[in-house]
C-alpha cells in the first residue's frame, strides 16, 4: 500500500512539473511576442509630451514663443485641435517655447487664434456678479411685499 501511494505521488509531481513547465514556456512565448510587437510598432504620443518624444516622431519640429503665464488654457485648446506639442520654459526670459510638429502648423494656427480670442474675452469688462444681482432682486421683492401689506391694511387691492 505504501509503495502504491508513493508511486502515485511521484507521478503527480511529475505531471504537475510538466504542466507547469509548459505553462511557463507558453507565458514566455506570449511575453516575447508582445515585446517584439511593441518594438516594431512604438507608441506614438499625442497631445502634450516632452520635446524628446516629439523629436523621436521624426516629422520636423518648429517652435513659437509665448509670454502668457496661463498655459493651461492653451493646453485645452491645443488638445481640442489635436495638436501634438511640447512646452519648455525659458528660465532666462520667463517665456514659454511651444514646440510642435511641422505638419500641425495649420491646426496650431487655428488653436492660437482661438486661444487669443479666449484671452481677449477674459480681459473684457466683467459681468456683474450673480450673487449681487440675486441680493438686489431679493431687496426689490422684499419692498414689493411691504407695499402689498400696506395696501391690504388700507383696504386697497393687492397687487
Amino acid at each position: 500500500m505504501q509503495d502504491e501511494v508513493r508511486d502515485k505521488s511521484v507521478a503527480l509531481a511529475i505531471k504537475v512539473g510538466k504542466t507547469g513547465g509548459r505553462l511557463t514556456a507558453d507565458l514566455l512565448k506570449w511575453a516575447m511576442r508582445k515585446y517584439m510587437a511593441q518594438s516594431q510598432n512604438p507608441k506614438i504620443h499625442h497631445g502634450k509630451q516632452t520635446v524628446k518624444q516629439l523629436v523621436k516622431q521624426g516629422q520636423g519640429v518648429q517652435n513659437i514663443e509665448i509670454t502668457d503665464k496661463n498655459i493651461k488654457s492653451f493646453e485645452h485648446v491645443a488638445n481640442k485641435y489635436g495638436v501634438d506639442f511640447a512646452l519648455k520654459k525659458d528660465a532666462a526670459n520667463g517665456r514659454y517655447l511651444v514646440f510642435f510638429k511641422a505638419r500641425d502648423a495649420d491646426a496650431l494656427n487655428a488653436a492660437f487664434a482661438e486661444y487669443t480670442a479666449k484671452t481677449m474675452q477674459r480681459k473684457a469688462p466683467e459681468k456683474p456678479s450673480v450673487r449681487r444681482q440675486l441680493s438686489h432682486f431679493k431687496e426689490v421683492v422684499k419692498n414689493m411685499a411691504q407695499d402689498t401689506a400696506k395696501n391690504r391694511d388700507r383696504g386697497g387691492h393687492e397687487l
